[in-house]
This record gives structure tokens, C-alpha cells and sequence, in this order.
């Protein structure tokens, strides 16, 4: 596997990572958000990632991560009895989304630090790469 695969498979996990921190930060800027029903009510997303690996078996393996997609969390919806609150409906509920602050945080460190590591991983095959360049001098 040549360095510049390395820096294409690094490439393919920033992009994935920074997808996560987008998708966590809607859901923050959402946690607090209140709606009169349940069909609109904002739900938490999770983006769901695969492994990619072509030609295995080839001298020139390539691989990465790839986004399959950005799914809604199956959890249950909040309802709390407001009567007096504007946005509740004709029983006096709102709803409140079903996301959790505190594993929004945990994810967004962890989709943080996932995203350093991919620019190390790429820095050093820069690195690597110059240092080979300069051995034919």
C-alpha cells in the first residue's frame, strides 16, 4: 500500500468524522427545542459508517470509510403536561426531543479526537513521503 492510499484513507475519515461533529451539533442545538406533536418533534441523528476495503488480494489495496447514511434515533420523545405553555397542544402536552446533552458531548470529544488522529495519520505520511524524496538526493 503506497503512502498516498494512506492519505486518501485519512482523507475518507476526516470527511466521515466531520459529518458526526455536524450531526452532533444539530442535535445540541436541538436538545432544547419544544413542539406541540409528536410528528414534529426533533428526533436525534446518528450518521452510520462502513468499513470499505477494495482489491485485497491486489498489490494496491485501497480502503476507508464511507457514509451510509444519517439515521433518526428510535428513542421515545419527551412529553411533559405544560397547560399554560403556548406550544402545547389540545391535552396540554409538549414534547421535547429525545436528545441526551451529555452523550451528545461524549460523541462530539470522540468524533473530535478521531479527526486529529486521521491529520497525524496524514501528517506523518506527508512526512514519510518527503523523507523518501529526499533520499535520492
Amino acid at each position: 500500500m503506497s503512502l498516498f492510499n494512506i492519505i486518501d484513507i485519512s482523507g475518507t475519515a476526516m470527511s466521515a468524522q466531520t459529518l458526526r461533529l455536524n450531526t452532533t451539533a444539530s442535535n445540541l442545538a436541538n436538545a432544547d427545542s419544544v413542539s406541540s406533536s409528536v410528528n414534529q418533534t426533533y428526533r436525534a441523528r446518528h450518521p452510520v459508517f462502513a468499513t470499505v476495503l477494495n482489491d485485497f488480494n491486489q498489490e494496491e489495496a485501497t480502503g476507508g470509510v464511507q457514509v451510509l447514511g444519517v439515521v433518526e434515533s428510535k428513542a421515545p420523545l419527551q412529553q411533559e403536561y405544560a397547560p399554560d405553555h403556548p406550544m402545547a397542544n389540545e391535552a396540554g402536552y409538549i414534547f421535547h426531543p429525545n436528545v441526551n446533552p451529555i452523550e451528545e458531548m461524549a460523541n462530539m470529544i470522540s468524533a473530535s479526537r478521531s479527526y486529529q488522529n486521521s491529520v497525524e495519520v496524514a501528517n506523518t505520511s506527508k512526512q514519510l513521503l518527503l523523507r523518501t524524496l529526499q533520499l535520492g538526493e
